[in-house]
């Protein structure tokens, strides 16, 4: 009995484009299955089919269990699945990239390990949260300050808009509870942003932990994604909802960002985002399906290839395992 499958692997101009799915589905307490190419969550009240293959990333939530068949047609389709903690607040763990290309991870660490480049990424990034202003003379001190003036006035902007009261962001992790209406919206929308930051991050196959704002981290490069949307839809939506009840803030600020990310289509804006601050004038960046060799003067042979002095003799030789 042999184990390998006899399937062959989607391509990827087979699979949905990430700008083109659903930003997230999150289930808990229940089994998930396979049918045919849809998963299925099975619970008390019944059974849900699920299209997999229009899933940008599965959340798992505490009480769900897997099938082998049901990951397998997610790792088909290109689905991301991440493990997370009660209503999506904590990350646990995540699975493979949909991109099978590695130009945007190649330009990533390139721009990041030059001081000089990791600065421009960071001064284009500020430029896209606030294209009123024109950061290219900032230090990264003064970056930072500016940023949290902004973000200052962006909570006092929207209290005023809302008449949501506002005393300041407060926040102790590990206790939601702890904070006010406004504080726990906020809270919520953040923790969101970082799960739908880290989806596209990934599925674009860049490297999570190389940021050029954050450092030090295993998510720098996603919180520097997820902090380019905050001013402009996490905070406006979580003093929306705040204003609208006091009541389950946490839920509904999830469901409430969870529409306003697929109003706005932002899942292709970040995807549009991260392509220009990585390779900036490069337009898409084409999933190919391709491995090449580096040689000299840092151009590219094919791979698969035996380049030894005496390959080309041997035909039967020359193509490597």
């Amino acid at each position: 009995m042999t184990t390998v499958g006899r399937r062959a692997a989607l391509s990827p101009r087979q699979l949905t484009r990430t700008a083109e799915r659903v930003s997230f589905v999150y289930l808990e307490r229940c089994t998930v299955h396979r049918d045919s190419n849809a998963i299925t969550a099975e619970d008390a009240d019944g059974t849900t089919h699920i299209p997999s293959a229009t899933i940008g990333t599965l959340l798992l939530g505490p009480g769900t269990r897997i099938t082998h068949q049901a990951m397998s047609v997610l790792g088909e389709t290109g689905a991301a699945v991440a493990w997370v903690g009660e209503h999506g607040v904590r990350y646990y763990a995540g699975g493979r990239a949909l991109s099978r290309s590695a130009a945007l991870v190649e330009a990533q660490a390139v721009q990041w390990a030059n001081q000089r480049s990791r600065l421009g990424v960071a001064r284009a990034m500020y430029r896209l949260r606030f294209p009123d202003e024109d950061p290219a003379a900032l230090t990264r001190q003064q970056l930072l300050g500016r940023e949290g003036d902004r973000v200052k006035e962006c909570y006092r902007a929207q209290a005023a808009r809302t008449g949501v009261p506002w005393k300041g962001r407060r926040y102790t992790p590990g206790d939601f509870g702890s904070g006010d209406p406004v504080n726990q919206a906020i809270t919520a929308a953040a923790q969101c942003m970082y799960g739908i930051a880290h989806a596209v991050v990934a599925s674009l196959g860049c490297a999570p932990g190389l940021g050029f704002v954050h450092s030090g981290h295993e998510l720098s490069f996603v919180l520097d994604i997820a902090d380019l949307y905050k001013t402009d839809i996490g905070i406006p939506l979580a003093f929306d909802v705040a204003a609208e009840s006091e009541e389950d803030t946490g839920a509904r600020t999830r469901r409430a960002l969870r529409d306003r990310i697929n109003e706005t289509r932002l899942l292709d804006r970040c995807v549009r985002d991260i392509q220009r601050l990585l390779l900036p004038g490069a337009g898409d960046i084409p999933d190919e399906d391709r491995m090449t060799l580096r040689t000299d003067g840092d151009g590219q042979v094919a791979s698969g290839v035996n380049y030894g002095s005496s390959a080309a003799a041997d035909a039967d030789e020359a193509v490597l395992w």
